[in-house]
């Protein structure tokens, strides 16, 4: 279970996802759920990786046994989580600890009581015995062959408590041979500069090699740590994607990019950190959660420019309005178009979309007009890429893109007395020379639509069978009330390689459903490489 590493043991990226991050509420991780996010991990390249508490239950014991079989660990050493032996007992003949050797682990966190408070109230022991749990577990398992780190949990609010005790539990830990003491903000309530002062503090007074673990309930999970790296921390302890209990964990992300970025510490494998925004997603779709557009370095909207103003500066130079180049995240720059945009918005999103503006002012200036135009109707193409590049098609070549005419089409849903409904949607339409009326039912109206215009096409566009609407959106626009306001409908398609956006706009729903369909069928035949007819 040895992985080989290119780095130093200087400084250590500690990833608990497994274990704090799965105690995110709406995250229930399986065992295959666990080892595909630790392949992930270790493909990221962290030095290691806290698997869960073997021994306290079942999945987290098969968790152990299965990755020592299936997962080649190529960068990452696999931790086990427990605590320190009970009051009273000896650290060789504790169950639990025992449990920490037989998951096979070479390297295992403990957690201890750092807070006075804890110890008499939670372990219902003195003061003395929790320092002998600590010293002789640390001990006993370094005995064994063992990697030992200590969590000293709620330090800081031990330390403000009772100092004298938190930095006794940390040499103590230290003096019995644990190789990293780890200062906790359990409660997640500490300031960055409260973090840098006390961690200094406790690096001096104990000598100890430190470590951080900082949650995220005052907002400032991932400034503690790097507070706590300024005042000489050696570990962070992070999640994926920040996920963990409450409000959630230092974001694994951000701090790694802050140091290898803005620190220059090196702290992955060459060349992992371009992997970083493909590992932050696949790790959300593991745990079947969305991935935050807004998320630092990895979100899809953190190198999005939507003002005019910015799009003018990044022409000329794109540093001017970003702090890193995306590409060293495995991100990518993206130009919004709204009715804020600017020229410069629209030729670098031609420019990004492979529709060659050549430097047409007078075209550029009418697609700026025609995007403000829409969107004051009420359309939106920051979130409609696909929509707007039909727009843009359509003006650069004088005329919109057509693989079919459609003649007229209906929606009819029916209430039956017996409580149930029938939602049936006719289309007419001309392609490639034929007319077409195609009858469909759906599971409501909207569907009914899309299930008749394929049946119109796919004879014609077999293209068409690949597509999928992935998402639906329904917004009712402000400035108009009740039954007669503006909808506004956005689509999500996918063909299996890829997705795109459109949108609709119109009186109702199904109007504006419809326009977003049409948009969404066009597309995909445009993606596919289909030439439309002359």
């Amino acid at each position: 279970m040895t992985a080989p590493s290119e780095l130093d043991d200087s400084f250590h990226v500690f990833d608990t996802t497994l274990r704090d991050g799965a105690q995110r509420e709406g995250i229930n991780l399986t065992v295959a759920d666990k080892l595909a996010i630790a392949r992930h991990l270790d493909d990221f390249g962290v030095g290691f990786i806290e698997g869960g508490w073997p021994g306290a239950n079942p999945r987290d014991t098969e968790f152990f046994a299965r990755a020592r079989q299936e997962i080649d660990f190529r960068h990452a050493r696999l931790v086990a989580f427990g605590a320190t032996r009970r009051p009273g007992a000896r650290a060789a003949e504790d169950h639990q600890v025992r449990a920490l050797l037989e998951s096979g682990a070479e390297v295992i966190t403990l957690v201890a009581k750092s807070h006075d408070r804890h110890v008499e109230l939670a372990l219902r022991t003195t003061l003395d015995e929790n320092l002998a749990m600590v010293a002789d577990t640390v001990s006993h398992l370094k005995a064994e062959g063992r990697r030992v780190f200590v969590d000293c949990e709620h330090f800081f609010d031990g330390y403000r408590a009772n100092p004298e005790y938190a930095k006794a539990v940390v040499r103590t830990a230290s003096e019995a041979g644990a190789d990293v003491v780890i200062l906790c903000d359990t409660n997640g309530g500490m300031l960055p500069a409260q973090i840098q002062a006390v961690v200094a503090t406790v690096l001096a007074d104990t000598g100890a090699r430190l470590g951080i673990h900082a949650q995220d309930d005052t907002g400032c999970a991932v400034a503690n740590t790097l507070a706590a790296v300024d005042a000489g921390a050696t570990q962070v302890q992070c999640t994926a994607n920040g996920y963990g209990e409450r409000v959630g964990n230092a974001n694994l992300f951000p701090v790694v990019a802050a140091l290898e970025l803005k620190y220059g510490k090196r702290v992955l494998p060459e060349g992992r950190l371009r992997e970083m925004t493909r590992i932050s997603h696949a790790i959300a779709e593991v745990v079947n959660l969305t991935p935050s557009t807004h998320q630092p370095y990895v979100g899809v909207s953190a190198f999005a420019h939507k003002a005019g103003l910015h799009a003018s500066a990044i022409k000329v130079d794109p540093d001017l309005y970003q702090h890193i180049d995306p590409e060293l995240v495995g991100n990518t720059m993206r130009m919004l178009v709204s009715d804020m945009a600017g020229r410069a918005s629209i030729e670098l999103k031609g420019k990004e979309l492979g529709v060659d503006l050549g430097g047409d002012r007078e075209l550029v200036g009418r697609v700026v007009e025609r995007v403000k135009e829409r969107e004051l109707a009420g359309y939106t193409y920051e979130a409609a890429d696909a929509s707007f590049e039909l727009l843009l098609r359509a003006e650069a070549e004088g005329r919109p893109l057509k693989y079919f005419e459609v003649e007229s089409w209906r929606a009819i849903t029916e209430d039956r007395p017996d409580g149930s409904h029938a939602n049936e949607a006719t289309v007419k339409l001309w392609a490639k020379g034929e007319r077409i009326v195609a009858t469909a039912e759906g599971n409501g109206p909207v569907n009914a639509l899309d299930r008749s215009l394929r049946v119109a096409l796919e004879k014609l566009y077999p293209e068409l069978a690949k597509l999928d609407l992935v998402d639906y959106k329904v917004r009712i626009l402000e400035g108009v009330h009740g039954t007669q306001s503006t909808t506004r409908v956005l689509i999500s398609t996918s063909d299996g390689t890829g997705e795109w956006a459109t949108v609709g706009v119109g009186e109702n729903v199904i109007a504006a459903s419809w326009q977003a369909l049409e948009d969404a069928y066009t597309y995909g035949l445009l993606r596919a490489g289909v030439t439309p007819p002359a």
